[in-house]
């Protein structure tokens, strides 16, 4: 019997921890569990076979310059992470987004062994900002694992394999009725209620930031709309952050709580409060393909520091942060960035998409479009990836 195969992996944030999940379940069913995995993940990966070296949520901070005060921390974890690779030898190395980190893990792993395999997984948005960075990632990464099918030229271009794999989101279940009433009624909720979805973000310096705009959101939104329900579907790491900020003021949001579910049982269940939802707040960023996969029109926030804001809108290189909008070339999804994102600007926003019916059929097909795009009905991404992987393994060893 050939030798188990060795995989080192990390991801370095809920978004990553997701896609690991995925691929290491992929990796799992067609190796048929002949696989070894070490490295650093969350309750998704976790749950797929990995005992994570740390707490992910050491890797998960937001922001240019946010970053900074964690800056000996992170050092300590990638000595760490280095020294654990170097004692496993594995035959691939998988780095999930996080690049910062990431990246920096495998530049070190190559001084030590020239020869490694390194796997990223998404690739670098080098079509909205900073197109430099895949040339310097060409330098330590072997083969790019690429959500977005317009994205594997950018990468090939600079030397690196690169194969579309599709984006999980796309693949996601829909919920049933029976399981939209039976997690409704948990809640004390009814099917027929005005839903509104907040989502403020799974990073703390998210929570710190939006969460108080978010409620004063809510606030207004119940002046015009008194009979509206909100939920909020809360990440573990950042599940006490958010009762101590909602513990300041008396709003009918319902939290969704994931600390007795199995991870994977605690996804579904989000995807039944968007799927129930007649409009979502969301901080930007990949949540946005979540909502689309459910049909949930939606309205997208974002704050940062005044130094990261400023640096984010001298390198981008697009006008448009949301991903619907930029896989279907429209700006049909409100983006409330910055200096835009004030509680007044999205409390509008959502009321329209309320009470306007072609403003919510523009979005729904928008995210019908986007997820066509993505691969909807098309086989499992984490199984495509893991097949990616499997023949780049294949190919090295040759």
């Amino acid at each position: 019997m050939a030798d188990p195969l060795k995989v080192f992996i990390i991801a370095g944030e809920p978004s990553g921890d997701k896609l690991g999940g995925n691929l290491m379940q992929g990796l799992n069913q067609l190796t048929k569990g002949q696989i070894t995995f070490c490295g650093v993940g969350g309750e998704m990966m976790q749950a797929a076979g990995l005992t994570s070296l740390f707490a992910m949520s050491d890797l998960t901070i937001m922001g240019l310059f946010e970053v900074i005060p964690s800056i000996p921390k992170i050092k300590r974890r990638i000595s760490q992470t280095v020294k654990a690779a170097l004692d496993m030898k594995p035959d691939v190395l998988i780095t999930i987004d996080s690049p910062d980190f990431c990246l920096r893990v495998g530049k070190q792993l190559r001084k030590h062994y020239s020869d490694q395999l390194v796997v990223h997984y998404v690739a670098p948005s080098v079509w909205a900002w900073r197109p430099e960075r895949a040339a310097k990632m060409a330098k330590s990464v072997d083969h790019v694992l690429a959500l977005l099918p317009f994205e594997p030229p950018y990468m090939q271009a600079e030397g690196m394999s690169c194969d579309f794999v599709g984006h999980p989101a796309a693949t996601e279940e829909i919920p049933t009725n029976a399981e939209i009433k039976s997690v409704l009624a948990e809640l004390g909720l009814e099917p027929e209620d005005q839903i509104i979805t907040i989502l403020p973000g799974s990073r703390r310096s998210e929570i710190k930031r939006l969460l108080p705009i978010y409620m004063d959101v809510i606030e207004l939104i119940l002046k015009q709309q008194p009979a509206a329900k909100f939920v909020l579907p809360a990440a573990r790491p950042i599940l006490d952050d958010v009762h101590a900020h909602l513990s300041q003021r008396a709003l009918p949001i319902h939290v969704l709580d994931p600390t007795d579910f199995d991870p994977f049982v605690a996804e579904q269940r989000k995807r039944v409060i968007y799927a129930a939802s007649q409009v979502a707040l969301a901080t930007s960023g990949t949540i946005a393909l979540d909502l689309a996969k459910q049909r949930c029109p939606m309205v997208v926030a974002y704050k940062a520091s005044w130094l990261t804001e400023r640096a984010v809108k001298r390198l981008a290189k697009i006008d448009r942060a949301n991903l619907i909008n930029i896989i279907t070339d429209s700006y049909v999804v409100p983006e409330l960035l910055f200096e835009k994102c004030t509680a007044e600007a999205a409390a509008q926003s959502v009321l329209s998409i309320l009470s306007e019916v072609e403003t919510r059929q523009a979005q729904v097909l928008a995210c019908t479009d986007a997820m066509q795009q993505l691969g909807e009905g098309a086989e499992d991404p984490g199984l495509r990836a893991a097949k990616s992987v499997l023949n780049v393994i294949h190919k090295n060893q040759q």
